[in-house]
């Protein structure tokens, strides 16, 4: 009988620890790698990072996107930068970089804009910002593709169209640059970067 009951307890023992090792207490979100590092977010199709609560949004001036930039931005105007703002900001973004490129440009892609370090929050660049290294906000800018610091105003050959494609991304760091050109900010871009997106204008002559 005494056998019988050890047996018993034996079993019923077992049974427990079998049964409570298949439960955790670690929600599926808290997943980590087998580094154990975190797993990086993923991204959707607006740019948005899965842990944002918002969508990261990207306006320039009152236009909508595929629209036409107006002359004072360009060199038929007055050579301005645009005013350009943005909302969503996702959660433990610590700045923002901004950029302006001409996918057209007949040499490969030409930078007309890079401003890095922008403050993490809701905001704006408002427009005409000198060609400063650092700006008011304490955001940098670096240089354009012809080695110009600030805006360089589009200016594409006569008789054709181009894109200019305003491009933000959401960092989970802050570029200790003091000076930095494209090579320099995609590289910092690279894998750092929480959430992305981009408004698309064009421009003639």
């Amino acid at each position: 009988m005494h056998i019988r009951g050890f047996m018993l307890f034996v079993l019923l023992l077992s049974g427990f620890v079998i049964f409570g090792g298949c439960t955790s207490t670690t929600p599926p979100s808290a997943a980590q790698s087998p580094s154990g590092s975190s797993q990086p977010a993923q991204y959707g199709p607006q740019g948005q990072s899965a842990t944002s609560t918002g969508i990261l949004t990207l306006r320039v001036d009152s236009l909508s996107p595929g629209s036409v930039l107006p002359d004072s931005y360009t060199c038929k105007g007055t050579m301005e930068s645009p005013q350009v703002s943005w909302s969503g900001i996702p959660a433990g973004t610590k700045s923002l970089v901004l950029i302006i490129e001409d996918p057209d440009a007949p040499s490969g892609t030409f930078t007309h804009w890079l401003v890095y370090n922008i403050p993490p929050q809701d905001g704006e660049l408002a427009q005409g910002q000198a060609n400063a290294k650092v700006l008011s906000n304490g955001a940098q800018q670096g240089e354009s593709s012809n080695g110009f610091r600030g805006y360089y105003p589009p200016c594409p050959p006569l008789g054709s169209t181009h894109r200019y494609i305003f491009r933000l991304n959401a960092l989970d760091l802050y570029i200790a640059l003091p000076t930095a050109d494209r090579a320099a900010i995609d590289q910092a871009l690279a894998g750092q970067t929480i959430a992305k997106t981009e408004f698309i204008t064009t421009f003639s002559r």
